[in-house]
């Protein structure tokens, strides 16, 4: 939790991680320290756990607690730890944010309330409750309306900002750049800001962004580590060939469902012991397979290798 005095640290590719399960359909902790291990010897500059892409909403509570206290163990501190803690209901958030809280994270994403489709007074009461509850903590609002069907307003979450001091940034995942621009705009330069959307990373550094919190990192963190690093460095034409030479692991992720298509590629590369996906998703089909190998060996070069004895 070293970070977590001193936000305005943390910045850079964050790594969210998907939930390895066994073949059984078990969370797997050992895949799970492999995955860690891997993202830090390939650079990533923060992990997270919890998101969109790590099956959240098909484990219980209890089993995200665990999966967030053995990334926060194999972490370490060495890297800023940005766990997801959100859920469709506010006592289940404020227990998950408790627990990542004493796990030591560093900041917590917190998802909008999924289904209920609250108004943004009712999002503004929403985080309000969880910023009082965890006043030492900082906190990150997760906008992600492709999934959870309703969208924090840049003047809802400008009015967040500037009430809350642990209120500290958002990571949007919006098509709409636009969108990025007015809470930017509002909200001012000092607004931590990450893009979940994987072709939006490198657009979003020139708007003054934190950095990535990107699906992508789950088979090539080196790369969208070097991304990042390339930008903020000024070297804009390495930054460009990375960001167009991921294209197509980009279209890899969404071949189907995210995570599936990724697990399934990260079990064959030997990182992970299984690519199982708990319902209501389904493992890769073979058509997906298919699309899945063709578009890795499109841009092989991209992805970053897995050493023999991952898990070991």
């Amino acid at each position: 939790m070293k970070y977590r005095t001193d936000p305005a640290r943390i910045r850079g590719a964050i790594a969210p991680l998907f939930t390895p399960f066994t073949g059984e359909g078990v969370v797997d902790h050992d895949s799970l320290r492999a995955m860690v291990r891997w993202q830090l010897a390939n650079g990533s500059h923060g992990i997270s756990i919890g998101g969109s892409t790590g099956e959240p909403s098909s484990q219980t509570l209890a089993e995200r607690a665990e999966a967030i206290r053995t990334v926060a163990e194999e972490v370490g501190d060495r890297v800023p730890f940005a766990p997801g803690t959100g859920s469709a209901k506010l006592d289940e958030t404020l227990e998950l944010t408790g627990i990542a809280a004493e796990a030591g994270a560093d900041v917590v994403l917190v998802i909008t309330p999924y289904y209920a489709r609250p108004t943004q007074e009712a999002l503004y009461v929403w985080y309000s409750t969880v910023a009082r509850e965890f006043p030492d903590l900082p906190i990150v609002a997760y906008n992600v309306p492709v999934r959870t069907a309703v969208e924090i307003a840049p003047q809802t979450f400008a009015r967040l900002y500037r009430d809350h001091e642990n209120i500290v940034g958002i990571k949007e995942t919006t098509k709409d750049f636009e969108h990025f621009s007015r809470v930017m705009h509002l909200c001012g330069r000092d607004l931590l800001m990450w893009s979940g959307i994987e072709l939006l990373c490198l657009p979003l550094i020139a708007l003054g962004g934190a950095g990535f919190i990107s699906a992508l990192s789950n088979i090539a963190p080196a790369a969208v580590a070097q991304t990042y690093e390339a930008a903020v460095a000024g070297d804009w034409d390495r930054a460009r060939e990375l960001h167009y030479g991921v294209h197509p692991l980009v279209d890899l992720l969404f071949t189907e469902t995210n995570p599936a298509p990724s697990k399934w590629l990260m079990a064959e590369r030997g990182l992970i012991r299984s690519g199982h996906v708990r319902p209501p998703l389904v493992p890769l089909t073979q058509q997906g397979r298919e699309k899945v190998r063709a578009l890795a060996a499109e841009a092989e070069q991209y992805l970053t290798p897995v050493p023999a004895r991952s898990l070991s």
